[in-house]
């Protein structure tokens, strides 16, 4: 079934035999493509359709198709080839009752995108700043958002984003370089700005200085769109960011956000919930035109810790929107689950100098959790970092079940050990970007091929956890955004 929109535009609802074929009905509106698109019934006949191409969104593909006819030269119900709208179904879960758009965009050029999930959610519109690799887009495109804008000045991240998502969705470059005018009309602004100034592992010197400060370009740039700012902004950062200079920078930046129009709320949580990994992480959703006022009688829970409801209650002046939320769900995996399953002979594994290397870091505690691990008639997993205790490189084992949370490399530093031991052997390996991939909860077909190892994983451990984003989406942004959305989303 397709509903017409405008002239440059189709919608196209999506049946149980469309899922079942593999096909896109375009039946009745023919009109909507030239003339010669339409060929012989079979690709080997001489006369095929001059081909028209489609811009697969989500995808960073662009395929050539035409439309065939019958024996009589009716044309047919859909278009010619299936293996790459399977392709397209598959990367974007599509199912009965879901509606497609197929949008045009040139003389013979098309973009098709998903535009609601079961036809009734729309396509909400975001922009992604600080996107990285783009992992607050794989989490929101799963929740009813098209991510229409991305800006990042790291072209190694922005490598693996356009291997994985459309290139020409990304900006590269600073943000303090962006005008208003770069950035398309939305219903969401998302940054995850730096963290090196605000994290306790940084300087800690603030958010007015170092690459931190590029919170102020957001803060410009929404500034300039004047009439055209999100309803809804999401920030995330550090935990470190509450306690930046004994809290003046996050209330400086809260009242930055509520100068601009934006009541605020914020929460944290930890990955931890989701998947295992320990990284916890301090949210702030800003609503647009919304009155807000002081927190009355906010009592500390599992998303908002005592120390930050002492905040929120110690600033009265900011203009508050503290909402209700949902407890955090109880996690099921454990870190056995994301670990690839290396042959002992791969080359990953660190030979027997590096692995008795890695033993004499363990501390006397630590070394006697090893050795119990080893004498297991069972294999169980460890991770470890290398910290400097006392003038010394140690290495710290943990195994709870989780990894330690994921950190940027830089020189060789921060990567994450994985201890493997049980049956009387031991082995020893740095994690693979895929671990640190599904640590971060990103599904396998999430491209890294081909990527430097240092470079996948500094991609990787700046990222944002993907569970975590969509349950803010499911239980947040989406019900604040289907009210807000009706004047900004394009026909």
């Amino acid at each position: 079934m397709i509903q017409a929109g405008n002239a440059d535009r189709l919608l196209i609802q999506v049946t149980a035999g469309n899922v079942r074929n593999h096909h896109i009905s375009i039946a009745g509106h023919y009109s909507f493509f030239p003339r010669d698109v339409f060929g012989q019934p079979r690709r080997s006949d001489p006369k095929t359709g001059k081909p028209i191409s489609i811009a697969l969104a989500g995808l960073d593909r662009t395929i050539e198709t035409d439309i065939g006819t019958d024996a009589d030269g009716k044309p047919r119900r859909q278009f010619r080839r299936r293996a790459w709208v399977r392709e397209f179904f598959q990367h974007h879960h599509v199912k009965p009752g879901d509606q497609l758009e197929l949008r045009r965009t040139g003389d013979r050029c098309y973009c098709l995108s998903l535009a609601t999930r079961n036809g009734s959610t729309p396509r909400f519109r975001a922009a992604e700043f600080f996107a990285g690799i783009g992992l607050v887009r794989l989490a929101l495109e799963k929740h009813g958002f098209e991510v229409v804008f991305a800006n990042d000045i790291d072209p190694d991240k922005h490598e693996m984003y356009a291997a994985n998502f459309p290139a020409g969705d990304f900006s590269l470059g600073d943000i303090h370089r962006l005008t208003a005018q770069d950035i398309p009309d939305i219903d969401l602004a998302t940054a995850s700005f730096p963290c090196n100034d605000l994290s306790i592992a940084g300087a800690m010197n603030g958010i007015h200085a170092g690459q931190s400060s590029a919170f102020w370009g957001l803060v410009r740039l929404l500034d300039h769109m004047g009439g055209r700012r999100p309803p809804l902004l999401l920030l995330e950062n550090v935990p470190g960011f509450l306690m930046s200079h004994d809290g003046r920078d996050f209330h400086a930046a809260l009242h930055a956000l509520n100068e601009l129009g934006y009541a605020c709320d914020t929460f944290m949580l930890d990955a931890a919930a989701f998947v295992p990994q320990s990284r916890l992480r301090l949210f702030v959703v800003g609503q647009l035109h919304e009155p807000g006022g002081p927190a009355f009688g906010l009592e500390p829970s599992a998303i908002r810790p005592a120390a930050l409801v002492r905040f929120i209650h110690a600033h009265a002046d900011i203009r508050w929107n503290i909402r209700p939320l949902a407890t955090p769900p109880v996690r099921r995996a454990d870190l056995e689950s994301i670990i690839e399953d290396l042959p002992a002979n791969d080359p990953a594994w660190w030979n027997k100098e590096r692995t008795n290397y890695f033993m004499a870091q363990l501390s006397d505690r630590h070394a006697a959790v090893a050795r119990k691990m080893i004498r297991q008639p069972f294999v169980s997993y460890g991770t470890a970092f290398r910290r400097v205790r006392h003038g010394r490189s140690m290495a710290e084992l943990r195994t709870d079940g989780l990894a330690g949370c994921l950190r940027t490399p830089r020189g060789g530093s921060g990567r994450q050990i994985l201890f493997k031991a049980g049956n009387g052997r031991r082995q020893v390996r740095l994690l693979t970007a895929r671990e640190c991939a599904r640590l971060q909860g990103v599904p396998d077909d999430y491209r890294i091929g081909g990527i430097p190892l240092n470079q996948a994983l500094f991609g990787f451990g700046d990222a944002v956890c993907v569970p975590v984003i969509s349950w803010i989406a499911e239980h947040y942004l989406n019900p604040l955004a289907a009210p807000a959305n009706s004047s900004t989303i394009s026909s």
